[in-house]
């Protein structure tokens, strides 16, 4: 077996947002948001997965959304780029989202709870271990909650998470093994063949279960997505090239040419071209 990256976001909403995934969708909502409690019992996805050609990417943003039986409204996005403000959108969306409810004249009393689940292959949170992190609004100094507790933003970073098939436990250890690794198996691992969400979500993911034009869409975008990360690494690269040469530029005057190659990092040829 061979399955399609659910990191991408358009192999993300055909697994976790058609029409058919309403059970998957539950059970991958309880397990990151309620810790594997079924708090969910039914939802409504809003915007199915239509199989749409991929037009445009650079401006293409893709987002499962679900109504759950309580009124609540759940954003989903996954997320393989780390780009600026991202933190911000996240926030921009959610609040957008809660804002939108309303029709004209309505009162306020029916908004209903707005999470926003963002899932990140990268890190966004340096200073924390954790893998899932909640946020709420809390008063500053007793971090006593506010009673209508109606915009939490849900984060989970795909890079802290490091177990192995063999040590996945809890119902999130599962479904984050899945997003993180099922483009890399050939089979549905022993420790999840247990829950039978995840196992339709496999089969879901199956290419041998995909048109031909679903996978070259799913493919352009995960090209297109690589020379997006590559720009990214490269622009990098470049910014920490230019900070040595700096740095090397104002030694010049006081530390010979090696010592200058093993402070800075770059190779003696370059320091003598500076000098």
């Amino acid at each position: 077996m061979s399955f399609i990256n659910p990191k991408t976001d358009f192999a993300f909403k055909k697994i976790f947002g058609a029409p058919e995934s309403r059970e998957i969708l539950i059970s991958f909502l309880n397990a990151l948001i309620y810790q594997g409690e079924s708090v969910i019992e039914d939802l409504e996805i809003i915007d199915p997965y239509l199989a749409p050609k991929v037009t445009g990417l650079k401006d293409t943003y893709l987002d499962v959304k679900a109504k759950l039986n309580d009124g609540s409204l759940v954003i989903i996005e996954m997320q393989v780029l780390n780009v600026e403000s991202f933190s911000k959108r996240v926030l921009y969306n959610a609040t957008k989202a809660y804002s939108l409810q309303l029709q004209a004249g309505e009162g306020y009393r029916f908004l209903k709870p707005v999470i926003a689940l963002t899932i990140a292959d990268f890190i966004l949170f340096e200073e924390m271990n954790a893998i899932v992190s909640h946020f709420v609004f809390k008063e500053r100094d007793s971090n006593f909650p506010l009673p209508d507790r109606d915009l939490s933003l849900v984060f989970v970073e795909l890079p802290k998470f490091a177990k192995d098939s063999s040590h996945l436990e809890s119902l999130a250890d599962k479904w984050i093994y899945f997003l993180k690794q099922a483009k890399t198996l050939e089979s549905v691992p022993e420790t999840m063949v247990d829950v039978p969400e995840i196992q339709e979500a496999f089969r879901r993911a199956d290419r041998a279960n995909l048109p031909p034009e679903e996978l070259e869409d799913l493919e352009k975008r995960e090209i297109f997505i690589q020379d997006q990360k590559g720009a990214i690494i490269r622009a990098e690269k470049e910014a920490r090239r230019g900070a040595r040469v700096k740095i090397a530029r104002n030694l010049l005057a006081v530390l010979d040419d090696e010592t200058i190659s093993q402070t800075t990092g770059l190779s003696l040829e370059e320091v003598k071209k500076l000098r």
